[in-house]
């Protein structure tokens, strides 16, 4: 049995989703014609609140695409130094954008709204002009740490006082929801664009959406096309996500027990120092006396995989695919790693 903890992008679609995908009514989606693509994009649009949405094949696109509306050559985008729009997504932020990145430290991933407002840039002709507040939920490189509304306002609030967009990489979103009980549409009111995966926990094989109002969204739609993102009959896979968002959102609950119970595992080993707070569905293990090449080559001879995230740290994904006999059987086969 092999036990693929390496990220929540690695599920297969279920008999359920399969059967939805292959009875899905199709058009063209460039031409605005792909039934299933617009209930998708009207459906969440609905459920977060915002006036539209649009389909992309990935989560580096959909973020990519609302930097480009809320950026302009020689402007700065406010981030975490941990953030997945500055680490993971191939200098994007440069390449696509011309703009320039502004990072903060912060507790698990996460920043405040006094450390954004100090970073703000004077109206000066030597700094970029500010112009975008960009956060992550769940926090990636944070161990899967969850903003609450809470800590989100006060940001909401200075960025309309200073004229700054804010944009949310959700691509987990659903994951800090289920835990914090909050509403979408609480969320969707506090940010100009949302963007949200639908392949990592909802278990779809691609594809996230883009939220905002119907202004960006049909800018969007120009900067999706020069991306190379406009898909032809994308209802196939369109209809993964209506069936993902009907049924395999409460669920992501159990991917969070499991990962709560792994952690605990990984706890025990000699090699562990720490674990990080595990919220949601990632699990971040601190060594010691072992380098993370090694330790996951051990794993990997007990045919588990994982993946290294720093100079001494190991991340587990928890997922759809990681049900309770997987979790055994990792307790099992890790318990002869020492």
């Amino acid at each position: 049995m092999l036990i693929d903890l390496r990220s929540d992008t690695v599920t297969r679609p279920t008999p359920g989703m399969k059967e939805a995908m292959f009875s899905a009514p199709v058009g063209d989606d460039v031409f605005g014609e792909d039934p299933t693509v617009n209930t998708l994009e009207e459906k969440i649009a609905k459920l977060f609140g915002m006036e539209a949405a649009i389909f992309c094949p990935s989560g580096t696109m959909t973020n990519q695409i609302a930097i480009r509306l809320h950026t302009r050559p020689q402007t700065e985008v406010i981030c975490h130094k941990y953030s997945h729009i500055y680490l993971y997504e191939g200098g994007g932020i440069m390449a696509n954008s011309l703009a320039s990145v502004k990072l903060l430290d912060g507790d698990l991933g996460k920043i405040t709204a006094s450390q954004i407002e100090e970073s703000i840039n004077p109206d000066d002709v030597h700094a970029p002009e500010t112009t975008l507040v960009s956060l992550e939920n769940t926090m990636n490189k944070g161990g899967g740490s969850i903003y609450t509304l809470e800590e989100i306002k006060p940001i909401y609030q200075l960025c309309k006082e200073k004229g700054l967009k804010l944009h949310l990489d959700g691509a987990r979103l659903f994951n800090a929801l289920v835990e914090t009980g909050e509403k979408p549409a609480a969320w969707g009111a506090h940010f100009d664009t949302i963007s949200i995966c639908l392949s990592k926990g909802l278990g779809c094989p691609i594809g996230s959406v883009l939220l905002g109002t119907k202004a960006d969204i049909k800018r969007a739609r120009k900067v999706r096309k020069v991306f190379g993102g406009g898909m032809r009959q994308a209802g196939f896979l369109a209809a993964a996500g209506i069936y993902a968002l009907d049924h395999q959102v409460e669920r992501l609950k159990e991917d969070h027990a499991r990962a709560r119970e792994l952690g605990k595992m990984l706890a025990k080993l000699p090699v562990v120092s720490e674990i990080l707070p595990v919220s949601t569905n990632i699990v971040i293990a601190r060594l010691e006396g072992i380098s993370p090449e090694e330790f996951m080559k051990r794993l990997a001879e007990k045919n588990i995989k994982s993946v290294k995230f720093g100079k001494d740290l190991v991340r587990f994904v928890t997922h759809h695919d990681f049900k309770d006999e997987h979790l055994y059987e990792f307790g099992r086969r890790i318990s002869s790693l020492f």
